[in-house]
């Protein structure tokens, strides 16, 4: 499972050790590892009601998104984007996670015991959502929403 091997390798460079980071994730009996965010990636959480229409808007523009986190009752989804976004992001209702953040992320390919999973895995090549093509998701999900129809 190469994309996969990839996935967590990618991964694995956000955290302080990346080997002792792989080496407790392989092993963890719930699959999941805690990272930071802020050096290899931001996360851009939106709410339940606007997290999974978002999604669609934005599978439907561009094929394939980053890695996309979701929790189990899809309550929250979390957007992998650039470095550096959640600094920068000034929409309301929507949490961010940049430097001094951790965030529970499972492990790609195989499923969590933990509260949350992969939507979108991530495929190992650093491919990130771009935040200005999110927003413009978010808001034709959010127009969507407000007249009554899906997006």
């Amino acid at each position: 499972m190469t994309g996969a091997r990839t996935a967590v390798e990618w991964l694995a460079s956000a955290a302080p050790d990346p080997e002792a980071c792989r080496w407790e994730w392989e092993r963890s009996p719930g699959g999941v590892a805690l990272l930071p965010a802020g050096k290899v990636w931001d996360v851009l959480i939106l709410p339940a009601g606007l997290g999974r229409p978002t999604f669609d808007v934005l599978t439907r523009v561009t094929g394939r998104p980053g890695p996309v986190l979701v929790d189990l009752r899809d309550a929250r989804t979390g957007f992998f984007v650039p470095a550096g976004t959640a600094g920068r992001w000034v929409g309301t209702g929507v949490r961010t996670a940049g430097p001094g953040t951790w965030l529970v992320v499972p492990y790609p390919g195989r499923p969590a015991a933990g509260g949350v999973r992969w939507l979108v895995p991530p495929d190992g090549s650093g491919t990130l959502t771009d935040p200005a093509l999110l927003e413009l998701a978010m808001h034709e999900a959010a127009a969507g929403l407000a007249g009554g129809e899906g997006p």
